[in-house]
């Protein structure tokens, strides 16, 4: 009979630590992917600096890491290492020039690795 209350206290427990556990990691998650994009943002102003405009959409992320072969004032790499994926595993999108007149645009598609979503599986813009 111990056993039991000792099993249903485990359960119990479980079921109220797993979700705020769960929910801190997705939170975890989207702040990584927030500060990766700060990083991206931070290299790719530098690129701005030195060649006097922001990567083409067709170079992408790369070429803050690879000289791009049309690119002669190119003064890189910008970032130390390649470019990492997001915290889902998926690659960041990069578009050049963004929407709405933005120099550019920085996305991750979140958890479920789609366009649009809500919550754990919206998508992350910068």
């Amino acid at each position: 009979m111990e056993l039991l209350v000792v099993i249903l206290i485990i359960g119990l427990l479980t079921g109220i630590v797993a979700p705020r556990f769960l929910g801190q990691i997705s939170r975890s998650e989207t702040a990584a992917a927030r500060a990766q994009m700060d990083a991206f943002d931070k290299a790719l102003q530098a690129y701005r600096l030195d060649t006097g405009h922001f990567p083409s959409t067709s170079s992408g992320l790369n070429a803050l890491v690879l000289q791009p072969a049309d690119e002669p004032r190119w003064h890189g790499p910008y970032m130390q290492n390649e470019i990492p994926p997001d915290p889902w595993g998926s690659a960041f999108q990069y578009r050049s020039p963004g929407p709405n007149g933005k120099d550019f645009e920085l996305l991750s598609y979140g958890k479920d690795r789609a366009p649009g979503g809500t919550g754990d599986d919206a998508d992350i813009t910068r």
